[in-house]
């Protein structure tokens, strides 16, 4: 089966400036592909190519069989586009806006359904103006499902959510990977990221500088971190990451931790000692991410 996009070399330049330079990636069926990367890195260009909005000076670009820049009528009317901002009437209700909106596909999910699955229910009938941020959030999704879309962009869809409606949003897209759904989402929050992404891409200076999943994106960057508590048996072995000790407390970096491991309680074992509260700490995929565009020359949060 065919990837639902395909972007192979993908090139663009403002002037002087290389916005993107040879980009390649595949989003499945299905699959939920995270777009990290500070500002300038090139996401927004990427996306906005993929959408139809802006044309791509090189490359191969396929997105459900269609050139996204000439594709038409039957290509946006199989995707949905949920941007940071929509300027919908605020003198409209909830439901006036779906049902408008909703007349520029030829396949509609329900208003109510669409009410319903982005938490509205209850709001059918307020106008826009009397809802708050996550909301008129809620509301910009619901139109963005309007047509039922095979493809779903996803720009920042839970900015302005507080905790608990993030974690009900995300629990909402996890649904719709369900229903086949794909999804490509551009995210400044990392544990977004990690609880949704099936894939994660980080673009920087536009080019991309890692690939996996939030599980594998850091091999061979950030290091774990090994701790315990021990008494006696002399000093602890000296291994690339250290120890390091406070008070009764060691701590190893490790970027080998199975070998580290191995050679720790081998020692402990010899000397007859417990290695008490022994503790393994993976990085985090903000560690990792900060690790890459520290690398790449940048500093700060995924934007």
């Amino acid at each position: 089966m065919s990837p639902v996009v395909s972007v192979e070399d993908l090139t663009k330049n403002y002037g002087s400036v290389t916005a993107l330079a040879g980009v390649g990636f595949t989003v499945e069926e299905g699959e939920v592909l995270a777009i990290l990367g500070p500002n300038g890195a090139g996401k927004t260009t990427a996306v906005e190519i993929l959408e139809g909005y802006r044309r791509a000076d090189g490359g191969a670009i396929s997105v459900l069989g269609h050139d996204p820049s000439s594709g038409g009528r039957e290509f946006r009317d199989r995707i949905g586009i949920v941007l940071q901002e929509t300027g919908i009437e605020v003198v409209l209700t909830v439901r006036e806006a779906i049902d408008i909106y909703a007349r520029s596909y030829s396949r509609r999910l329900p208003t109510d359904e669409l009410i319903n699955l982005v938490g509205l229910d209850g709001k059918a009938d307020a106008r826009i103006k009397t809802l708050s941020g996550g909301q008129k959030r809620r509301l910009d999704l619901a139109l963005g499902l309007a047509g039922d879309p095979e493809l779903l962009f996803l720009d920042e869809p839970t900015t302005g959510f507080d905790p608990s409606a993030r974690r009900k949003s995300w629990a909402m897209i996890e649904g719709l990977t369900k229903l086949g759904k794909t999804i490509l989402l551009t995210t400044h929050y990392l544990d977004e990221a990690q609880n949704l992404a099936d894939r994660i891409i980080v673009l920087a200076d536009g080019s991309i500088v890692a690939e996996g999943t939030a599980d594998t994106l850091g091999e061979g960057r950030a290091s774990s971190t090994i701790s315990f508590t021990v008494e006696g048996a002399g000093e602890p072995p000296r291994l690339d990451g250290g120890p390091v000790m406070t008070g009764r407390t060691v701590t190893y970096r490790s970027a080998s931790v199975t070998a580290d491991l191995l050679a720790l309680t081998s020692w402990a074992t010899q000397h007859g000692v417990e290695l008490d509260g022994l503790e393994v700490t993976r990085p985090s995929l903000e560690d990792v991410y900060l690790d890459i565009v520290g690398e790449a020359g940048y500093g700060g949060r995924a934007s």
